[in-house]
């Protein structure tokens, strides 16, 4: 099982409009009955140790600029997987994510038929809304491309 880097096959603009950012990471598995909920929920329910431990330090670094913290449960959306609102869901496709002041960033998971298994493909699509943002996305980028990996991961464990 390995996780690949791939171009993004979704329209970020249908998604979130005006994006400036976005990335995209797969892997083959091999249970079929898989849909985009169960993937999302593998990867985004639970993370590594190592993970939370970022986001920690990652939540400490933000508090003097008021940006949100997400929480399970607590971010205003009756439906999250993990600290993810979802946004909108099918079977083969699930699009979860938060809106701040500083960036927007989406999270799409989808599935696929893939030969004899599916093949599962995370996004990330990000709109930034000023310095602040850009900023962020340029600190947190080598710790996303980890995170995203070691998530998709768990969906093939």
């Amino acid at each position: 099982m390995q996780v690949q880097t791939v171009e993004p096959d979704v329209t970020t603009g249908e998604l979130l409009a005006g994006a400036q950012f976005s990335d995209a990471f797969s892997v083959l598995i091999e249970d079929t009955a898989l849909d985009a909920r169960r993937a999302a929920e593998k990867m985004l329910g639970r993370s590594p140790r190592w993970i939370e431990r970022l986001l920690a330090v990652r939540n400490f670094l933000i508090t003097p600029f008021g940006l949100k913290k997400p929480v399970p449960g607590r971010n205003g959306a009756t439906d999250t997987i993990g600290i993810f609102p979802v946004l909108s869901e099918t079977p083969g496709r699930l699009v979860a994510g938060l809106n701040d002041r500083h960036l927007d960033f989406r999270v799409v998971v989808d599935v696929a038929t893939s030969g004899r298994g599916r093949r599962v493909t995370a996004t990330t699509i990000v709109l930034t809304h000023n310095l602040l943002g850009r900023v962020y996305l340029a600190v947190i980028m080598p710790f996303h491309r980890l995170v995203v990996r070691a998530l998709l991961r768990q969906v093939a464990a």
